[in-house]
């Protein structure tokens, strides 16, 4: 039995969340290996003990630099005491001195994008700046402190070897779709009702919070001008967010967003939903008809995975890890591009044989992706780091 150590911490929001709510129950059921998961005290809460699985807390520091000092005095012990043949970090950020081999997770496409870089300083926005240059470097040198780095895709691991200097292994992340759309759990009375008051509309979906990098203005710029090439048909967007101080994990600034927002809002249809739980999200995709990314920068995309499974057409921005990701299953834009954008909506619209096919191909791409699959390469990897050690145990 493999022994592991999972450093949950840093997930509080998007893929991070996704990753550790569907890795925990999978590494559950297995005979042949036992976890200990440190996770914060809200995270904590969604999950049952379970005799593969055990939990341990610190105390919550505010602010990642903080946290991440306290994770470098405090987590080497916890190790020790949990008797852990192999560390999995699974924030992007290593721990400096692991008693034992390390594998890192690196699912963090910001530090190693210039568009991100650019986009931050064209906004003025110094103190992301600063934060990411800073996150940027230890990142670099976590790679270079693991036994092994993982990226969640072949594009983005590519890139991060390129970055780093350092060899890169990619494990796709998963998906349970029995899981996904097992969940009884009715969206709100309040999401429902906007859902039902665009049923003749063309239903749009974004899932995401708010942030730079996943390119909201652009999509935001496309609306006018669906609605305009759309003639006579009802066009509506749907975001799982809202563009409100306080509303978004981070610090990203919204007034530049809501403005643009509120300007379209004249001629086109546009639905902050606000965040919907992961628990109904199935619900939510199923009641729209196109997927739609504008990110500029990305190193997996779970909603993507969602998306096909649902059988939504899925319109994405054309980079590396998307088409990885999607292959058939999307039509493509250019990223800063929103007649690009525009264009690719209208032919899913316009042909209902187009949107057919994206559907199917991507109920059939879904399926390449499994988180028990995920899971066993995971473990097998970590098998490797114990046996150059000599210690794996009963």
């Amino acid at each position: 039995m493999i022994r592991l150590f999972i450093n949950g911490l840093a997930a509080s929001a998007g893929g991070g969340l996704t990753y550790l709510r569907n890795v925990i129950p999978q590494l559950a059921r297995r005979d042949d290996a036992h976890a200990t998961v440190l996770l914060n005290s809200a995270l904590r809460r969604e999950f049952e003990e379970n005799r593969n699985i055990s939990f341990v807390e610190i105390a919550d520091s505010n602010g990642a630099l903080r946290r991440l000092l306290r994770e470098q005095t405090a987590i080497p012990r916890l190790i020790r005491r949990s008797g852990a043949q192999v560390l999995v970090s699974a924030g992007n950020f290593a721990l400096w001195n692991s008693p034992v081999p390390q594998i890192l997770l690196s699912r963090n496409s910001l530090y190693t994008s210039a568009d991100f870089m650019r986009d931050v300083r064209t906004r003025g926005d110094c103190a992301i700046w600063m934060d990411t240059l800073a996150k940027a470097w230890l990142a670099r040198h976590s790679v270079r402190r693991a036994e092994v780095t993982v990226a969640p895709s072949a594009a983005f691991a590519r890139e991060l070897s390129e970055w780093s200097g350092r060899e890169v292994i990619a494990i796709h992340h998963g998906f349970d779709p029995g899981a996904f759309n097992r969940n009884g759990s009715s969206l709100s009375p309040e999401v429902q009702n906007q859902l039902d008051h665009g049923r003749d509309a063309l239903r749009l979906l974004f899932v995401s919070h708010y942030n730079y990098y996943r390119n909201f203005e652009i999509l935001f710029r496309a609306m006018p001008v669906l609605s305009r090439r759309l003639k006579g048909k009802r066009v509506k967007l749907y975001l799982t967010c809202q563009l409100s101080a306080g509303e978004n994990p981070g610090s990203y600034r919204t007034e530049a967003a809501s403005g643009l927002l509120n300007d379209i809002r004249k001629s086109c249809e546009v639905v902050e939903l606000g965040a919907v739980p992961y628990s109904s999200l199935h619900h939510l995709y199923r009641d729209c008809q196109v997927y739609v990314t504008p990110a500029y920068t990305e190193s997996f995309a779970h909603p993507l995975v969602e998306a096909m499974s649902s059988g939504l057409p899925v319109v994405a921005s054309d980079l590396a890890v998307h088409r990885e990701i999607c292959g058939n299953a999307a039509l493509y834009f250019s990223r800063f591009s929103a007649e690009g954008l525009a264009d690719c909506v209208c032919r899913i619209s316009e042909s209902s044989e187009v949107a057919k096919e994206l559907s199917s191909n991507g109920l059939r791409r879904s399926q390449d992706f499994s988180w028990e699959k995920h899971v066993s390469q995971m473990l097998a990897m970590a098998g490797v780091l114990v046996r150059s050690r000599g210690e794996i145990g009963d």
